[in-house]
């Protein structure tokens, strides 16, 4: 099926782009809320995930054994900017379990972020793998190899008993059969799994209620959402949708992008949640799509709600600071 129009940009009067996408929304027991386009089409989540695969880390109680709080494990969950903040408080996780920079195999990179961009090129001679995006995510990974015994070598690897037990936890949330066959390699070098949108809807929806998860696992599901709520900074950074979506509404909704225009999000207090691709893997479309999908349930909150259609449809500026059009979801998700 063709997916529908969901975000349109404007230049003028005209249209200059189209996007479209599909969007699902599910509750704990999997059923569909609201939805667009080839929802059971298979998507990689790319780090709209980690979440889901920082579960080891808190099921397995290496974030107790380390004591650690909110910001570790948001860390944990994170897409970061690579600021200072977020490079140290990577560092001390692995310090926790007597491990370093060294045994990080995420690879190394500049932020993607202008403004940290130019302050790591004052400082730094060449970013180390604390800098990359993926360095809270990796540094529970060895945190979680470190305390169940294991050595974290080779850690990212498809047949680590670390990769062994993300792929068993992402079979129980999303109820994909996840193989080599659809196994794809991520940018920070683990292993990444195509899985049907709605289903991958339908893990954060288990996350968020609970339903059909043990009670350990529940448990370790609503601490590591609950963390990111709270230090929204430590899962993006300032300025980030993920950051400013949280922000809005604090304690009331979770949202994680994701590469290649994907993202989850979830709203705890009606045990929704939901995953969005934009089909050619823009940005500014999927972070439009979320926020106006994210709006439809807080009708009963007109200032969530308004903030909400405010990140899903603003003008766009030039250098001078003069208006030129717009970005603006269609008819589908108003």
């Amino acid at each position: 099926m063709a997916n529908p129009v969901l975000v349109e940009v404007t230049r003028g009067d005209l249209v200059e782009s189209r996007h479209r996408g599909m969007v699902v929304v599910v509750d704990g027991a999997g059923r569909t809320v609201f939805s667009q386009g080839d929802v059971e089409a298979a998507v990689f989540p790319r780090s709209a995930c980690k979440a889901m695969q920082a579960l080891p880390l808190v099921e397995g109680g290496a974030a107790d054994a380390y004591q650690f709080g909110d910001r570790e494990l948001a860390l944990a969950c994170a897409s970061h900017d690579g600021t200072e903040t977020h490079a140290a408080l990577a560092a001390s996780m692995l310090a926790a379990a007597g491990r370093d920079v060294d045994t990080l195999e995420c690879g190394a990179h500049w932020s993607s972020v202008q403004g940290v961009l130019i302050a790591q090129a004052r400082s730094l001679d060449r970013p180390s793998a604390l800098h990359n995006n993926c360095s809270g995510k990796h540094a529970g990974f060895v945190c979680t190899a470190c305390h169940a015994g294991v050595d974290p070598a080779g850690y990212i690897g498809y047949d680590h008993a670390i990769q062994r037990e993300i792929r068993a936890v992402m079979t129980d949330l999303t109820g994909a059969a996840l193989s080599h066959d659809s196994c794809g390699i991520d940018g920070c070098a683990i292993p990444t799994y195509a899985v049907p949108l709605k289903g991958l809807a339908h893990g954060f929806a288990k996350m968020t209620t609970g339903h059909g998860l043990s009670s350990s696992r529940a448990a370790a599901s609503r601490r590591l959402m609950e963390a990111c709520m709270a230090e929204p900074f430590y899962v993006a950074g300032e300025n980030r949708a993920c950051t400013r979506l949280m922000r809005i509404a604090p304690g009331r909704i979770f949202a994680k992008i994701g590469a290649e225009g994907v993202y989850c999000a979830a709203i705890p207090e009606q045990g929704l949640a939901m995953a969005l691709k934009c089909e050619d893997g823009t940005t500014r479309a999927v972070e439009a799509m979320v926020a106006a999908t994210l709006a439809r349930f807080f009708a009963d909150d007109p200032a969530v709600q308004a903030a909400l259609m405010a990140e899903a449809t603003h003008s766009m500026k030039n250098w001078n600071g003069m208006t030129v059009g717009t970005v603006r979801v269609t008819e589908a998700l108003q």
